[in-house]
């Protein structure tokens, strides 16, 4: 049995692994996993923290003593579980612009419509599904 989405759904679509997977938007937040599956908030910490990877410390500071250089153009990420629910932190990562059309932070799931892409990334998302869960699953652990 399908059900009829509210008017304000917005479908967004990425590539992923030969497979399109769906991502409904519905007003601030996709409050529907992009997996199904369980998610692992040592991953996401890890590609929270790593420079080449998630990049999110070139832009936020957050609870990571062992990095030196953090950013401060962005909110800082302690406290992200408290302020957002999990369905508003997946539409923060899939497409920021959804939330904020003047933000600097890239898409990290969509992939189409995008402009000033490298060549390398063109038609692929930043992160994968399963990385964007890990990413949230961390995020909610940070509580204040």
């Amino acid at each position: 049995m399908t059900r009829a989405l509210p008017a304000l759904a917005l479908l967004l679509l990425a590539p992923q692994a030969n497979a399109q997977q769906t991502a409904v938007a519905v007003g601030d937040s996709i409050p529907v996993s992009l997996t199904g599956a369980p998610s692992d908030p040592a991953r996401g910490r890890a590609i929270v923290g790593n420079r080449q990877k998630g990049l999110c410390l070139l832009c936020h500071a957050g609870p990571f003593p062992e990095e030196r250089f953090q950013g401060t153009l962005a909110p800082d990420l302690k406290g992200a579980g408290s302020r957002w629910s999990e369905g508003q932190l997946r539409l923060r990562l899939v497409d920021s612009r959804r939330v904020n059309p003047a933000t600097i932070m890239p898409a990290y799931y969509r992939a189409e419509g995008l402009s000033r892409v490298a060549a390398s990334f063109r038609g692929k998302p930043i992160l994968a599904a399963d990385e964007i869960e890990d990413v949230i699953a961390f995020l909610k652990t940070l509580r204040e």
